[in-house]
């Protein structure tokens, strides 16, 4: 292993180049000249602080941060192997998703751009079911990233995986699942921010009749905003009920709806069109999550939402700059024409 010793103490010779430069690129170097490959071992960080006279914070530094890029890995009481010899990319991160749909994609765009050409990303879905979020979850952590970007599901074994993943590797977003310990994340928070969003629609809700919440409980809507609706019309005293969908044909005069499904908003929408109900007048709607569309159909849904572009921005710059981010994204009422 002293040509790794040689790679890293040749670049002795560029005095802009710090020891962490020096260390990081010479075994970078040792790697693209084919001295070590994929399996090899590297020197422990005892020989390399006794090899090169460096400070033990320096190499630690060193090997952390060719963990991030994914080029080495580390093995408990093994010490540390090449794991890729792709060395072009700064950064190989994995991201878990929830699904793909609109205001996901609008997450996956901004985070994509925001960590640049030189990332590789790779990514996953778990599509809110435990057990493909267990095996998905196993083979990506068996491909050894340097972060791990990762969406969680309310589930006792989702905490157990997460655990596994060291603390400086991961980042939660979107939603939230309480670990031990510090951890990095960039979510939303559903249950006060939607009771603070119904407290500013108040006196228009109850300028209607009742208020309808249209939830199917199999689906992955957070129950957290079930939980505000159904605080919110008994705190206020509104006529109101959760029901499990909305049935094409029974739209009715001075209803507040409040429908995130699209395919059932469509239909509340052809059902007022086809009976001359006007959104806004004779009936309200609310919808979470803002998406382009929701501005456009029916002269404007009104809909609250945080901001996934901003989020995919946010949750970028802490993979990229490493830094401790522990961030609740603010929720907004975006107010249209419908309520």
């Amino acid at each position: 292993m002293s040509t790794v010793f040689g790679k890293i103490q040749e670049l002795d010779e560029i005095p802009s180049y710090s020891k962490h430069e020096r260390f990081v690129e010479g075994i970078i170097n040792a790697i693209n000249e084919k001295i070590i490959s994929i399996g090899d071992p590297l020197p422990s960080v005892n020989a390399m602080i006794s090899g090169l006279g460096y400070a033990r914070e320096t190499v630690v530094k060193g090997y952390r941060e060719l963990q991030s890029r994914g080029l080495i890995e580390s093995k408990n009481r093994l010490g540390y192997f090449v794991s890729d010899d792709n060395t072009q990319q700064s950064l190989k991160v994995a991201l878990l998703m929830y699904t793909i749909d609109t205001f996901q994609e609008q997450f996956y765009r901004s985070f994509r751009n925001g960590l640049g050409e030189n990332v590789l990303l790779d990514v996953f879905f778990h599509h809110g079911n435990i057990e493909v979020f267990e095996t998905v979850f196993s083979m990506v952590k068996n491909r050894h990233y340097g972060m791990y970007a990762i969406s969680p599901i309310h589930h006792p074994r989702t905490r157990e995986l997460l655990n596994t993943i060291p603390r400086q590797k991961l980042l939660m977003f979107d939603r939230y699942e309480p670990l031990e310990g510090d951890f990095n994340y960039v979510v939303q928070e559903f249950e006060k921010s939607s009771y603070a969003i119904f407290e500013q629609l108040k006196d228009v809700i109850m300028r209607f009749d009742k208020m309808l919440f249209f939830h199917n409980p199999d689906s992955l809507f957070p129950p957290e905003i079930v939980r505000s609706f159904q605080r919110f019309i008994h705190d206020n005293n509104i006529e109101g009920k959760v029901l499990r969908e909305y049935q094409p044909g029974s739209v009715e005069k001075g209803v507040v709806y409040y429908i995130n499904d699209n395919a059932e908003l469509w239909s509340l929408l052809r059902d007022c069109a086809a009976k001359k109900i006007k959104p806004g007048k004779d009936i309200g709607i609310l919808s979470h999550n803002d998406e382009p569309v929701k501005e456009l159909v029916g002269n404007g849904i009104t809909t609250y939402s945080v901001s996934f572009n901003d989020m995919g921005t946010r949750a970028a710059e802490a993979v990229l700059s490493r830094e401790p981010v522990h961030e609740v994204m603010p929720t907004k009422l975006i107010r249209r024409n419908s309520l």
